[in-house]
């Protein structure tokens, strides 16, 4: 049977807030509903929206936030712990700008810090499957980013190093998931580790093909490296389980290129734009997720230097709505015929009368 994406959703991070309509699960789900969302992406880890230990624990309070989306007029679609998985692996150039998204009693303590890291991502697995989901989306963390350009050169074992310890330290993490029947949408991001299919590799193949090892794809990433984000559909397409919708620019110039972070994210070569106000090729993408049966959710993630947030949530819906495709159950030349079930053999000879295919002896 041909398979159609779901969709629009959104993903709520960037836009949870502490004033209405953004400050609790009630009002901001009737507020995406209202711009013609369908789903919802959660961010397991903001109070304000969602208690991830209670949710599981409690089977109650999991169908409870599932009926208010509901009777809102969304569902969930997938539990994000982007947060919790970037502190599952950290390295102690980043300890301090990290902290500050681990509890206050836990700021300074790296070791402690990753424990609970764990223990989170842990719970969002018992959370997802109360909520009957099949999915999450997070972070591999990371290691080794910060020796990305190998100057001066790495060390002899460096890389394997490495993704050893992200593996070792990801792998009972999965196995949970994989006890709960989740798949965990790890998103290909720079500033983690798992930045591109290279590194994608390196991290499934150290964790032995784990098969609750999936992909978020988002293409924005993948245009500011400049990398081939429609090929990367054909390579990985069979380990993509979520999909984020989000646009990007890249305009090199004289003074800046791909490496362009230390200027403000308006004055970069590479900047994340609204949908459609950017040079992704969402066209060909919706094409390409739809060829290879892709029925998860579409789901806008919403960043952009110079738009504002409300008017980029309400356009991407539209925009999202007009992209998804409804896949056809019929060839598009079936009226043409061709249903006859023999029809192929006698086309290719195969069902000649036989008298007539042997000759015969004259007399």
């Amino acid at each position: 049977m041909a398979k159609t994406m779901q969709g629009p959703a959104i993903f709520l991070a960037q836009f949870a807030g502490d004033t209405a309509p953004f400050d609790s699960w009630a009002a901001i789900t009737r507020w995406a509903a209202a711009l013609g969302y369908r789903g919802v992406q959660l961010p397991s880890g903001d109070t304000r929206l969602f208690n991830l230990e209670k949710a599981a624990a409690s089977q109650d309070y999991c169908d409870e936030i599932a009926g208010v989306a509901r009777e809102n007029g969304v569902v969930i679609t997938e539990l994000s712990t982007h947060i919790q998985g970037q502190l599952v692996a950290v390295h102690p150039a980043y300890d301090a700008a990290f902290d500050v998204f681990a509890p206050a009693v836990l700021r300074g303590k790296s070791a402690a810090r990753q424990e609970w890291a764990v223990e989170q991502m842990k719970l969002a697995a018992k959370a997802s499957r109360r909520l009957g989901l099949a999915g999450s989306v997070s972070f591999t963390g990371a290691l080794a980013w910060p020796f990305l350009y190998p100057w001066p050169q790495r060390p002899a074992g460096f890389v394997d190093e490495a993704f050893g310890e992200l593996a070792k330290r990801w792998r009972p993490v999965l196995d949970v998931y994989d006890e709960h029947g989740i798949d965990i949408g790890f998103e290909i991001h720079p500033g983690e580790d798992v930045f591109d299919g290279a590194t994608f590799e390196l991290f499934l193949d150290r964790l032995g093909g784990h098969p609750r090892c999936r992909i978020n794809y988002d293409p924005s990433h993948f245009l500011l490296q400049q990398l081939d984000y429609l090929a990367f559909i054909d390579i990985y397409h069979e380990r993509i389980s979520a999909f984020h919708v989000k646009d990007a620019e890249f305009r090199p110039n004289g003074r800046q290129g791909v490496y362009s972070g230390f200027a403000p994210w308006i004055a970069r070569a590479g900047r994340f734009r609204s949908l459609g106000d950017g040079q992704v090729d969402f066209q060909a993408i919706f094409s390409k997720l739809a060829q290879y049966d892709y029925d998860g959710w579409a789901v806008l993630e919403w960043e952009c230097a110079l738009k504002h947030p409300e008017d980029g949530a309400r356009e991407g819906a539209a925009f999202i709505a007009d992209h998804i495709i409804r896949v056809t159950e019929t060839a598009f030349d079936d009226f043409a015929g061709g249903g006859d079930a023999g029809l192929a053999r006698r086309m290719l000879g195969l069902d000649r009368d036989v008298a007539e295919a042997i000759p015969r002896s004259p007399k």
